[in-house]
């Protein structure tokens, strides 16, 4: 009988719960994070001959997590901080050749006191979250790697009361859904898009520091030492991943008005009009992709009373 063999490996941290306030004088910026990180590399023996001499500790993962919390420019952005981790991960380890990180941001708005927004009193106006799905591939040499980011949103609840109808759909012996022309439309999206890849480096996250932190990554370490910064290169194209906050306010704009302004036939047809308008206003994205399904509000018959409440 022929032997198993490891044809994959991956591991890290996930749940790393981050929360950072920005002080910039009396105005204070807030995010709050749920995040993964994951390596792969030479790290076969860890598995096959439980040889943890390759294995850089998940708590690691996680100080490291934290330590660019403080410490990156870019913690605000949420695919630029997805970035400069899974970057750093690559670049500090020669063993490590790729690093996953998956990044969650929860919603912080800004309350408004007499129409003007608090400069340091927030509310999470809604369950909605953004997504950052980053993969940096340093496979083809640590002066080489290449940053690959999905982004979109999650858990968007939304809900019209018309302007929705499903008509024309096969009908045959198994069939008994009622054909409509003015129904509730509700639905949970989940938006996905994929960024052009880039080239990354350490080099590409050493802006100037935000107010408070020690220095980005040219703080003085406990122990052991940086790594390397890479060699330079290319400043990100405008609407690319390096832009991503712009990209997700937009793509969620074009979801939630398409989805109130569309005379909807059916839930591929709106789906696949967001995506377009997303995909031709976007020059750096290569797909977009939706899930949209059915939150169900079935009217009552209540014919049996003398009372019609099936139609609007």
């Amino acid at each position: 009988m022929s032997t198993g063999h490891l044809a994959q490996a991956r591991y890290g941290k996930d749940k790393v719960r981050v929360f950072r306030i920005v002080r910039e004088g009396k105005t204070h910026h807030v995010v709050e994070y749920n995040v993964c990180a994951l390596l792969e590399g030479n790290i076969d023996t860890s598995y096959t001959q439980a040889d943890n001499s390759v294995v850089v500790a998940t708590d690691s993962v996680k100080n490291i997590t934290y330590y660019l919390a403080k410490t990156s420019p870019h913690i605000l952005n949420p695919e630029r901080f997805a970035l400069h981790l899974g970057t750093f991960l690559v670049s500090k380890y020669a063993h490590i050749h790729k690093a996953f990180v998956t990044v969650e941001k929860l919603r912080w708005q800004r309350i408004e006191v007499d129409g003007t927004p608090h400069p340091h009193s927030f509310v999470r106006d809604g369950d909605d979250k953004r997504i950052v799905e980053v993969e940096i591939d340093g496979t083809q040499g640590k002066d080489k790697l290449v940053g690959k980011v999905t982004s979109g949103i999650t858990d968007l609840l939304v809900l019209k009361s018309t302007g929705s109808a499903f008509e024309g759909f096969v009908r045959d012996e198994f069939t008994t859904l009622v054909e409509v022309n003015d129904r509730i439309f509700s639905t949970s999206v989940d938006l996905k898009y994929v960024f052009d890849p880039i080239p990354v480096s350490l080099k590409l996250f050493s802006d100037k520091p935000l107010p408070g932190t020690p220095g980005g990554d040219k703080a003085v370490y406990a122990a052991g030492k940086p790594p390397a910064e890479g060699k330079d290169v290319p400043a990100p194209s405008e609407g690319s991943a390096w832009d991503g906050d712009k990209i997700a306010e937009d793509a969620r704009k074009v979801t939630l008005e398409v989805f109130a302004v569309d005379e909807s036939a059916s839930v591929q047809a709106t789906l696949y009009k967001m995506a377009q308008q997303i995909l031709s206003s976007h020059k750096h994205l290569q797909s977009v992709s939706y899930s949209l399904p059915n939150k169900h509000y079935v009217p009552v018959d209540m014919k049996y009373l003398g009372i019609e409440n099936l139609k609007p």
